[in-house]
């Protein structure tokens, strides 16, 4: 198999894995007709493993497809766009040379980015600045367990040899 399947192959494992762990596990919120889930952990995970290209691929297509799939395709776009922002933003603070602290901040940047993303996104689709504010404190919740779920799996992952080999190859 040449590299550029073997990208593909992870690309598409990462867009299902962010897509079954933002389905698999919601925490509904009734004041924002919306949930918490933990798709965002696989974000970090793939955005510090393989870089910011992957991490935008899996964050915006895998997040989408988890909208359109669980009935709230009206934020798929926006989805599409957070997360994968999100996605990239993190791959890219983290390029290479990931640690602790550069984990902690790159994650932490990425909630900033969905939480107001989605702050944006619900004032536009809600029609009100004052509504959407309601959805800060449960993305800000969401984010946080996130990079508690997200940043260890990563950290341990980094130290697994094939990882490391995998990531030295195709980190983008």
């Amino acid at each position: 198999m040449n590299n550029k399947t073997k990208l593909l192959v992870l690309n598409g494992l990462m867009i299902a894995l962010v897509c079954i762990a933002t389905m698999v596990i919601q925490i509904p919120i009734p004041m924002t007709d919306g949930y918490v889930n933990i798709g965002d952990s696989i974000i970090f995970v793939t955005s510090i493993l393989f870089g910011p290209i992957s991490g935008m691929i899996a964050g915006g297509l895998g997040s989408a497809s988890a909208d359109i799939l669980t009935g709230y395709s009206h934020w798929a776009l926006f989805t599409l766009l957070i997360k994968g922002f999100e996605g990239y933003i993190v791959g890219t603070i983290v390029k290479k040379n990931a640690n602790l602290v550069k984990n902690i901040l790159a994650t932490l940047f990425g909630v900033v980015i969905m939480v107001v993303g989605y702050l944006l996104a619900g004032t536009f689709l809600q029609g009100s600045f004052i509504i959407a504010l309601g959805s800060v404190l449960s993305n800000m919740l969401q984010g946080i367990i996130s990079m508690i779920i997200g940043i260890p799996i990563a950290s341990y992952l980094i130290t697994v040899k094939y990882v490391k080999s995998f990531k030295q190859t195709y980190s983008n």
